[in-house]
This record gives structure tokens, C-alpha cells and sequence, in this order.
């Protein structure tokens, strides 16, 4: 009996994939995340074994788990990747090329090569036993979405045309020419980067994607590459590292370890150059009190987005969590974006800290009726991308993306007078204000609810529709 189960990383909006058969007992993942425990469990669940660890693509948005999952087992699991384009892997694995198959009982996987979103990308059939010719299902990767397709533009400007080219073709002469009632089962859903407007349906049929995406319905080329620069935010600063980490060996049975720091030795750790502070804290708490010089990414489930976006792999990181408890899932988060060096996290929290009479930095909080009162005397501060600051901002502010502020550069403002970020919510904001405390600036606050509560407010808007 065939098992198909998809898994889905929040945060990352990353699906995976644990596909076999229960006659054999055997079964792959296609495309697993680092912390590979689920696939454990769910093959425990139905009674198989694992043998099979398939990649689509080098992907950029997390790092691959097939060596984990591989190393987990004991080795005892085929890295599968794919071999077009000649990538240098350099480890043990299987290069499949177009064609090329994998078989588990009464299911076999063809792979296919779709590239575009990367040169060496493979979408895979899934047929029921021989008839491989009329496939049931196909698992995109990054090829196509609900609703969207994968970005061409990830391996620099130099590659983007050839690559939208690539992709233009892969969409018009391979999934369009896939019958209708095939089944989609796409890398990321709603939320990830790897996509402009990617739909929320977990999966989709090849005739849905025909009617509705418009991807799959442009039959010029150079219409098609004007459409692809379209809609698609900015490249987060980790997906070029990432492709680099998911072509090296790695085989880490088990994600790295946050050691607890007394008080006394995160305060000394946290004074070394090569340290990094991380506050997870929410935006609120985080403002009322932190550890001088601590950076706030809220732990929610963005945060393995926006830690691979804004810190330093190579810098230790130190942690301050709102529950000690919370840590494993911290750096589960963390390490999914390839983060494995952790000096440790403050032991008690700031509760500790403050028991302890350490210094203390603070971040103000505002309203959005507040800000629009007090517009004339601050400096309002959208850090959101561009769509969202051409959708319509807040009247008289200055725009500058958080993302740019990741290798310090700050926006050009006056440092000794106040200055007000706003997002879409206030969890990027709240990045962008730590960001500024950090950098010098004497007065910052922050918005909570930023454009949000600024809409419902009714409050005045510049620019949009």
C-alpha cells in the first residue's frame, strides 16, 4: 500500500516528503529538513525503512538534512541528487539524471529535469509500479508552486536571464504537456522566499495550475522573463552561504548544543568581539529590558528566516530566551538555516540578569496614534520591502529594508533625534530598532501593530492605489 505523507516546516514554509510502500517496507524522503526525527517517526508509524534520501535541487532556503538523515541510520541511506550540470557534491551520493529512477514496491519515482529556478534541478514522477508513462503525481522542488514558480534570480544577476530562459522552457514544454489530473506536490508553500505569492494549498493538480497560474500560461519568452522579475521579495543575505554549506558533506547525526551560562559567564562571553546576542524574547519585553548590544528576532517561526537573514554564521551566538525550556526549539529553528556554533544562553533569562543588577538597555514602545501625533518632531522609519512601502506608507517617512541593515549599514538619520520604526506588524521593526540601539542612536522606538493598526486606525496614507 502506497504512504505519502508531507511534512511541513513552518517558518520556512519548506514541504517534505515521506513517500513508500507498506509491501516492501521501504520508502524515501524527498528534500528532508536538518532535524530529521519526523521522518523517523512517521517511518516508524507505518512500519518502513528508510533508504532513500532524495534532494531536488541545492537548495537555498534551509539546510538539506539527506547526510543527517543518512548519518541518523547509520549510514545505511542513498543520498540521492541530482547529477545534470555536473555539480561537485563532494561526498558519497547517487547522481540521478533525466530518466533516471527509483523504485519501493508498487511506486516508482522518475526523475526529470526541470531547470530554472538551478541549473541541476530535478522534479520527480511518482507512477503506480511499471507504467512510468502515466504518472499520478509529480514533486516539483522548486519548480513550480501553487500558483507561482520558483525564482530564477538566486545564483546572481549574471545567471538570472539564462536561467528565466531555462524556466520558460521547463514551464511551457514539461508541465504543460503533463496530463491534468496529475498531482502537484510543491517544495514551499505560502510564505517562503523561493516564490513570489505563493498559494496555501498544500497541493494542487497540474489542470488546476493550468487554469489558474499564470506561469504556465505565457507563451512568449520574453513576456515570460518580464513576468519573473515581478513580485518576488528580496533575497534573504543566507541563500547564497546556503547553496555553498548544501554542497559539502554533512553528517551530523544530531543538531548542535546551547550550553546555560551562569550570569556571570554570558556577561563575560557576551563582552568578546567574535560574540553574537540574540534576544527571542517578544517585541515588548524585549524593549522594557535587554542585554546591551542583544539583537531581537521574536521567537515565532519566521525566526528561522530572519536569523539566516541578519546574523553571522561564523560569529558564536548567545541566546536569551522568555523560558529556558524553549532553547532545543530555538536552535532547532536557528540550525535549519545552517547555524551550528552556539556559545551558549543566559541561565535563568533576564530574570537572572536583573536579580544580579546588570546593565539594562530599553527600546520605547508607541502607538500608531501616537506616531501620527507626533510626526512633525520624529523620524518615522518604514523598514518593510519595496511592495509593501509602494502599497502605501505612513506620510512623510523614510524607507529603508531591514535586510540592508544586516551588515551594519544604517539609514542616513539624524542620530540624536528620535526615531520611530513600523513594519508590517512590528516584528521586523523590532529588528530594525535593535539594529539602531546598536548603531548609536540615541532615542528609538518601536511600533507594535506598525501598518496594521496604522490601517485600522484609518490614519493617513501616502503613495499605494
Amino acid at each position: 500500500m502506497l504512504v505519502l505523507e508531507q511534512i511541513n516546516t513552518p517558518g520556512i514554509a519548506q514541504l517534505s516528503y515521506l513517500i513508500g510502500d507498506t509491501g516492501a517496507g521501504t520508502a524515501a524522503v524527498i528534500d528532508p529538513r536538518p532535524d530529521c526525527g519526523v521522518y523517523l517517526e512517521l517511518a516508524k508509524r507505518h512500519g518502513l525503512s528508510i533508504t532513500h534520501a532524495v534532494e531536488t535541487h541545492i537548495h537555498a532556503d534551509f539546510l538539506s538534512g539527506s547526510r543527517a538523515l543518512r548519518a541518523r541510520l547509520g549510514g545505511n541511506v542513498t543520498v540521492c541528487v541530482s547529477g545534470e550540470e555536473d555539480p561537485d557534491y563532494g561526498d558519497e551520493v547517487r547522481r540521478l539524471r533525466d530518466g533516471g529512477r527509483l523504485t519501493f514496491g508498487d511506486v516508482t519515482l522518475t526523475a526529470r529535469h526541470t531547470p530554472g529556478h538551478t541549473p541541476e534541478h530535478l522534479a520527480f514522477e511518482a507512477a503506480d509500479g511499471d507504467d512510468v508513462d502515466n504518472p499520478w503525481g509529480v514533486f516539483t522542488g522548486d519548480s513550480l508552486f501553487v500558483g507561482s514558480l520558483g525564482r530564477p534570480d538566486l545564483l546572481g544577476e549574471e545567471e538570472t536571464e539564462d536561467l528565466a530562459r531555462k524556466l520558460f522552457r521547463t514551464m511551457r514544454d514539461y508541465f504543460r504537456n503533463l496530463d491534468d489530473g496529475v498531482l502537484v506536490y510543491p517544495g514551499h508553500g505560502a510564505g517562503s522566499a523561493c516564490g513570489a505569492d505563493i498559494g496555501d494549498r498544500p497541493v494542487t493538480t497540474i489542470g488546476r495550475e493550468k487554469r489558474e497560474n499564470e506561469a504556465l500560461n505565457i507563451d512568449d519568452e520574453d513576456a515570460f522573463l518580464e513576468f519573473v522579475k515581478t513580485g518576488a521579495p528580496p533575497v534573504p543575505a543566507h541563500y547564497p552561504r546556503l547553496k555553498k554549506v548544501n554542497l559539502k558533506p554533512y553528517d551530523r547525526a544530531h543538531g548542535p548544543t546551547c550550553p546555560p551560562l551562569s550570569v556571570e559567564a554570558f556577561r563575560r562571553r557576551s563582552e568578546e568581539a567574535d560574540a553574537q546576542l540574540l534576544d527571542t524574547r517578544d517585541m515588548l519585553a524585549y524593549g522594557g529590558g535587554h542585554v546591551p548590544g542583544a539583537i531581537n528576532i521574536g521567537d515565532r517561526d519566521e525566526l528561522s528566516v530572519w536569523a539566516g537573514d541578519m546574523l553571522d554564521p561564523d560569529r558564536p551566538l548567545l541566546l536569551v530566551a522568555y523560558d529556558d525550556r524553549r532553547i532545543p526549539e530555538l536552535v532547532t529553528l536557528i540550525h535549519r538555516v545552517g547555524f551550528t556554533r552556539f556559545a551558549g544562553y543566559l541561565a535563568g533569562g533576564m530574570t537572572a540578569w536583573n536579580k544580579n543588577g546588570l546593565p539594562l538597555a530599553t527600546v520605547d514602545q508607541t502607538t500608531v496614534t501616537e506616531l501620527n501625533g507626533r510626526r512633525d518632531e520624529v523620524q518615522t522609519l518604514d523598514v518593510r520591502n519595496d511592495n509593501e512601502w509602494d502599497g502605501g506608507r505612513v506620510p512623510g517617512a523614510t524607507h529603508f529594508y531591514v535586510g540592508e541593515m544586516r551588515d551594519g549599514s544604517l539609514p542616513d538619520l539624524d542620530k540624536d533625534r528620535p526615531v520611530v520604526c513600523y513594519c508590517g506588524s512590528g516584528y521586523r521593526a523590532s529588528i530594525a530598532a535593535s539594529l539602531l540601539k546598536r548603531g548609536g542612536f540615541a532615542e528609538v522606538l518601536n511600533v507594535p501593530g506598525s501598518w496594521s493598526a496604522w490601517r485600522k486606525q484609518d490614519l493617513p496614507v501616502e503613495g499605494g492605489d
